[in-house]
Order: structure tokens, then sequence, then C-alpha cells
């Protein structure tokens, strides 16, 4: 296909996004079981296309003057894709598959400038979520919601339980992989460019084997600011898929004992396969809704890895940005803060809890800390400088961490224009 078919299929499936309100994975995977002929690089250039329009809606819509799949398309390729104007008039030229040709009004669109834009739009943010980016990140909040609309890289963590970072990079070296800038057993593959794809890591030998996980390097990061040590006891008490139970798992070298479990039995079943694979020994899975009372008073830690907005993951999930409302905000403010409440009675004294989130809003972060300090007064809070200086990174790591994540009184947040992770809140609450 060239860019005219891709571009009408894009079309295609961000029309029926909106029409069905439904995810653009499973838009996505629909258009391409209906439309077999199409290649697997062309599904990958159609994917990106649609995901980078929803990452720049608000920006795209603005400059264009409309909100049509349509005119998100077009948007995502002549701004975002440096093709211009003139060139994506020249594609769709002659080519019976693509969209109809450019207006006056949309070449106009795609050169528009949008220094005078509002400042939500140029974050490409929701305007109601304004006042959060604003209360987290000052002055700056727009060019933290910008980065949130860019690609995001492929990070992977080493599993040292079967290998070491240099066998995982040797592995991957044709992919074009390179150690991750903080975490010790973080590797990254560059952002994709365009219609360009990756390659499906997850078919090399190397993933088969067991010998990394495909994981964030904020997500890492936060399992080594969890503290857990070869021989602690600890709870994980959201483990979903396992991601932050298998980083631990390593961290702790098989030694001493996870319990992980999750109140939701689909987001919690794969959590098996992957614990084979990775040749964890420490890990007990206790089934959604089981009793925990034989742990209780007995933990060293208790990771809360809490449900949230998902708003630090909008670079990977663009289609839940713009689907995020205040009502499910203060329904995970509810939720984050009734586990916070049942992590006390598993804490052995001198023990804490991890609490982590996904999100950068201050009213599921450093809000929550406080207001569970206020709630517990036999509880601290570790400030961020302190749990970055204690952390298991290499020094150096540690000293350019510390000149790059927003660190709190509460904990530390991390962001994509800050530590081009993902977006991660980490506080750690000690039993004093």
């Amino acid at each position: 296909m060239h860019l005219g078919g891709r571009l009408a299929a894009a079309i295609e499936v961000l029309a029926d996004v909106e029409a069905r309100r439904r995810p653009v994975a499973d838009a996505l995977k629909d258009w391409g079981l209906s439309h077999r002929f199409a290649g697997s690089g062309d599904r990958s250039a159609i994917g990106n296309i649609v995901y980078d329009a929803l990452r720049h809606r608000a920006s795209i819509a603005w400059a264009m003057e409309a909100d049509t799949p349509r005119a998100l398309a077009l948007g995502a390729v002549g701004r975002h894709w440096s093709i211009g104007a003139d060139r994506l008039a020249a594609s769709l030229e002659g080519d019976p598959h693509a969209p109809a040709p450019l207006s006056d009004a949309e070449r106009k669109g795609l050169a528009a400038d949008l220094s005078s834009a509002p400042s939500h739009i140029r974050a490409d943010v929701p305007e109601w979520l304004a006042p959060q980016f604003e209360a987290a990140f000052g002055p700056d909040w727009a060019e933290e919601g910008a980065a949130l609309a860019e690609r995001p890289p492929l990070d992977m963590r080493a599993n040292t339980l079967k290998a070491d970072r240099e066998k995982v990079l040797r592995a991957l070296m044709r992919q074009g992989a390179a150690p991750a800038p903080f975490a010790p057993q973080g590797v990254r593959i560059a952002p994709t460019v365009n219609g360009a794809r990756h390659l499906n890591v997850q078919a090399e030998a190397a993933f088969q084997k067991g010998w990394f996980e495909i994981q964030d390097e904020g997500s890492q990061l936060a399992s080594l600011f969890v503290g857990a040590r070869p021989g602690d006891q600890v709870l994980d008490l959201c483990a979903g898929a396992g991601g932050k139970t298998l980083a631990l798992a390593a961290a702790m070298e098989n030694k001493g004992q996870i319990h992980a479990t999750d109140t939701d039995r689909l987001r919690l079943a794969p959590i098996h396969e992957r614990l084979r694979r990775a040749g964890t020994r420490n890990v007990q899975v206790h089934e959604p809704g089981a009793p925990l009372d034989s742990v209780a008073g007995r933990m060293d830690r208790v990771l809360i890895d809490a449900p949230c907005t998902g708003v630090g993951t909008w670079r990977r999930r663009p289609d839940a940005k713009w689907r995020v409302s205040e009502r499910a905000l203060a329904d995970r403010c509810a939720e984050q803060a009734a586990l916070l409440d049942r992590a006390v009675r598993f804490l052995r004294p001198g023990g804490a809890i991890a609490y982590v989130t996904c999100s950068l809003l201050p009213a599921e972060n450093a809000e929550q800390v406080r207001a569970f300090v206020a709630r517990h007064r036999g509880f601290a809070a570790t400030p961020g400088a302190e749990l970055v200086a204690a952390s298991a990174l290499p020094e150096g790591a540690r000293t350019n961490l510390a000149g790059s994540a927003l660190l709190l009184t509460e904990g530390v947040v991390l962001s994509p224009r800050r530590t081009a992770t993902d977006g991660f809140f980490v506080a750690l609450l000690r039993r004093v």
C-alpha cells in the first residue's frame, strides 16, 4: 500500500473508534482481520498514523480547525511526520485508494503555528486536567504534557536470574538495542519514525528463554525504589500481569518470599507463564479474593501498584487520554485510599508500604500520601531525594536521576520530559 491507501485506512479506523467508542487496539485488530491483503508493514504504518493522530488530537484539531477522522489523520502525517502539505498532496494524486485531495483550508492547517494556541492545546491534554498539570509541574506544565504526546521507546529489563544486560544487548544487537539511561538492567530500542515498525522482540529466542521482560524503565526504577532485599517478605497487592513482581524477584535473587495477588482474575492470569519463563521460584500467587490472614503483620514491604487514571502511559495508550473523566479520577482516588489503608495490617514493625502509580496527577500522588500520613500517625513518607539516594542504582545513575526526576517531600515523580520514561510516582511509607 502507498501512503494514500494507508491514510484512507487510518481514517476508517479513527472513524470506527469514534463511532463505537472502542479501544483503538481493538479497532486496528478488526481492520487487519477484514483486510488481510495488507501486509505487516502496512498494518504497522496505519497503526502509527492512528496512534499519532490520537496522541496529538487537541493540537491537530486546533490547527486544522476540525476534529474529524480525516483531519486527524492528515494532521498526524502532514504535521508530525515532517512531510508537509506539498509532499502529502503529491502522495494523494493519482492514487485510487487515497482520500480526496487536500483543500486550501487543510493546507493552511498543516502549516499552522501553535505558539498562540491555549496551553492545554500545546500540551495535548484535556482542558479540565490543566490545573492538575500546573499544580504538578508549575510554569512548564505544557511542555510536560507535550512530551506525553510523543512516541515511546521500547524498554526491556534483563532478567538477572537468567542473563545479564550485556548478554541481552548482544542478543538484540541487530534491533539497535542500547543500555537504558538509569536502570542497571534496562535495555532500550529507540522509538520508530513515521511508518517504520519495531520487530517483534517477543519472537526472539532470548525472550522465549526468559532472558528479558518488556518493561518501561520507569517501572523498573519504581521496582528498585521498593527496596526489597534477598530474604525479605513482600506482598504485591496489585500484581496484575506480574511486571513488578518479576523485577522484585530478580532483585531479591529468588530468596525470601513474594506474595502476589490482584482483585482481577483476568489481569492476574498471565503471571503464571511469565514466572515460569523467568525462572522465578520465590513467588506465591494468591487467587483473587483469597484470605491473606497468614501474612498479616509479617511483611517487610507491601507494594501497591495502584489502579489510577494511567496519565503516565498516554504515550502508549493515547485513546485513554480523551476518555478519562473527573468521575474516573474520583473513583481511582477512592480505590487508592482504600488500598493504602488495607495495606497497614500486613506490615511488620519497621516495614514500609511502596505506593506506585503510573499517573502524574497530584490528586493520585502527593495528595494521597499526605492524606494517608494524616490518617495513620505511625507512618512517615521518605523524601524523594532520600529514596533515590538509597536505591540500588549505580552511583552515576543515582546522581543523574536526582538531577532529572522531580523530587518531592512525598516521593519521586518520573516523566517523559524529565527522565525519558513513562510517567510514574513512587512513595515509600515507613511504619515508624
